[in-house]
């Protein structure tokens, strides 16, 4: 099998720098042991105006068989014959991309000591091979390259040329020309000569995830065959390709967001539901819990989820958002109730994704696998607790970034927002509003964050320090109102304010809440849902009044 990779130059940047890049002399022809036969790297032509690298590897048969225990092609038995007469010492496949990741193993990871500002420089390629496996054909050839910025050209192989009716063999002629850098030529052609041949010439173990998130990086996640290049990379071994897709789903969520893909999954707590510094439980009430009651405090957690699903509840919801479900407390809530009766987790964190799906026992996949259906993102689950069975077709878990436009969040009753916006960046809450108000647009939304002023009732909480590590602001009650109020005037909604746990008299609750309803849903008249002796503050467009509930 062969391939040739050739550039261009000029007498101040002479094409020979080829040379420099994958550290071979272009004066001489170097031989490489393999396990299944031999490399040879040699220059056809070498100067300043052209410059052509080839790699030719030349495969033994014999030993490929006996290197892979009897096995043919892929792993699958074969017979006997077909071991040992078949494409692979003519057509590239697995065999050639492992030979060019150890012939030009320096130039695949964009070093040169002798030159280390060559690796940076994109240049004017032209890669031939000759014979190339593409189970697709050549339009499949051309959705895998072209997305990468090649000009492709892939011609189909006749079976016979004195046969044209025979029509066309499963192998093309592939001819890609572009101006890119090296390192990431060779890297597109270590992922994408396996996948097109279909098949590896080894078992696929775990560790080829990381082969692939590595020579992958900077183009797999943004590439729109994705799921197709990541599941023929792996072999089609579905636990491997979920892990993959997570994990490419992520990063490019890190990239849109500007920051790095272990910032923004950080979502696992050894105490999910109860914050740094913020203690399991509120300090006690008169009477509540005191010695030989008899009672425990209530935590404030569960509290926090009692007031969203009463406000839910009070909203008619039945088809609920979890924005920034974390480990899935609330949606583990929500399924106990079969008044909801769809309930989506949203969250940046695969990891807090699949947390949330092992606590709610959503360990069988659905028939959406992930890795084959979709990118590891919407994973429909079987809930086999307390919820029932019929919970199956209620809940799903999907990973996003709450701060971008998603289509698939657009029509639902209600959203939650709990205990997230204090974790956004200041200047990134106003793209939080767009997706939220704007966009998906949910007839109610309850957004619930720590109220600043309760945090000197906690002594165990140091002075100046917020409740969480990862929090980026937490608010008074009166920067909480008008950050409400204002996103309800830009968006239709009407708003009303209730507390969460004991209400200090001076500092307020520890939790406040917010529910929000589009105006044109009923929302607007400035009734509370609540019972008991409490108050409620509601926001309808510009206009702010208070009322005591009965």
């Amino acid at each position: 099998m062969f391939l040739t990779i050739t550039t261009t130059g000029t007498a101040e940047r002479p094409a020979t720098d080829l040379g420099f890049l994958l550290h071979k002399h272009p004066d001489k022809a170097q031989r490489f042991s393999t396990s299944y036969g031999t490399a040879h790297g040699l220059y056809p032509e070498a100067n300043a105006e052209r410059c052509t690298a080839a790699l030719l590897l030349e495969v033994d048969p014999v030993a490929l068989v006996r290197r892979g225990r009897g096995k043919g092609r892929g792993g699958a038995p074969d017979s006997a014959l077909a071991q040992y007469v078949n494409d692979r010492p003519y057509a590239a496949s697995s065999l050639l991309a492992v030979a060019l990741s150890a012939v030009f193993s320096s130039a695949l990871r964009g070093q040169c000591k002798a030159r280390p500002e060559l690796p940076e420089r994109a240049l004017p390629l032209r890669i031939e091979v000759p014979a190339l496996p593409a189970r697709g054909g050549a339009a499949l050839v051309e959705r895998l390259f072209a997305p990468l910025g090649w000009a492709v050209t892939a011609e189909p192989v006749a079976l016979d040329e004195e046969f044209p009716r025979w029509g066309d063999s499963r192998y093309v002629r592939l001819v890609l020309e572009g101006e890119l850098r090296l390192a990431d030529a060779l890297r597109h052609l270590y992922v994408l000569l396996p996948v097109l041949d279909d098949a590896k010439h080894y078992w696929v173990a775990p560790d080829e995830v990381e082969k692939l998130l590595r020579s992958g990086e900077g183009w797999l996640e943004r590439h729109p065959e994705q799921r197709l290049i990541t599941n023929r990379y792996l072999a089609r071994r579905w636990s491997l390709t979920r892990s993959a897709l997570e994990r490419l789903e992520l990063a490019r969520l890190a990239e849109a967001d500007d920051t790095e893909a272990e910032e923004i999954d950080n979502a696992i707590d050894s105490a999910a539901d109860s914050a740094i510094g913020e203690p399991a439980a509120e300090p006690l009430e008169e009477g509540d819990g005191e010695e030989g009651s008899g009672q425990r405090p209530v935590p404030l957690a569960v509290r926090r989820r009692e007031a969203i699903l009463d406000a839910l509840r009070g909203a008619g919801a039945a088809r609920v958002l979890d924005l920034g479900c974390g480990q899935g407390q609330l949606l583990g809530a929500l399924l106990k109730e079969t008044r909801f009766t769809e309930i989506v987790g949203v969250d940046v964190s695969m990891r807090a994704l699949n947390e949330a799906a092992r606590r709610l026992r959503l360990d069988r996949p659905g028939p959406d696998r992930p890795g084959l259906d979709r990118p590891g993102l919407d994973r429909p689950g079987l809930d086999t607790g307390s919820a029932g069975r019929q919970s199956s077709a209620r809940l799903k878990l999907t990973q996003g970034a709450l701060t971008y436009t998603d289509s698939r969040l657009a029509g639902y009753d209600a959203a939650v927002l709990s205990e997230v916006i204090e974790h956004v960046d200041p200047p990134r809450l106003p793209a939080l509003e767009h997706a939220v108000f704007g966009a998906a647009r949910p007839k109610a939304v309850v957004v619930t964050t720590p109220n600043v002023e309760y945090n000197v009732r906690w002594e165990t909480l140091p002075a100046g320090r917020m409740r969480h590590g990862d929090h980026r602001f937490e608010w008074t009650r009166e920067e909480f109102r008008a950050w409400a109020e204002q996103v309800a005037e830009r968006h239709g909604y009407a708003v009303e304010f209730r507390p969460v746990g004991p209400e200090d008299p001076e500092v307020g609750p520890p939790t406040q809440l917010a529910l929000f309803r589009l105006a044109a849903e009923g929302g607007d008249d400035g009734t509370d849902s609540r019972r008991g002796d409490t108050t409620a503050i509601t926001t309808n467009a510009k206009n702010t009044t208070k009322e005591a509930a009965a």
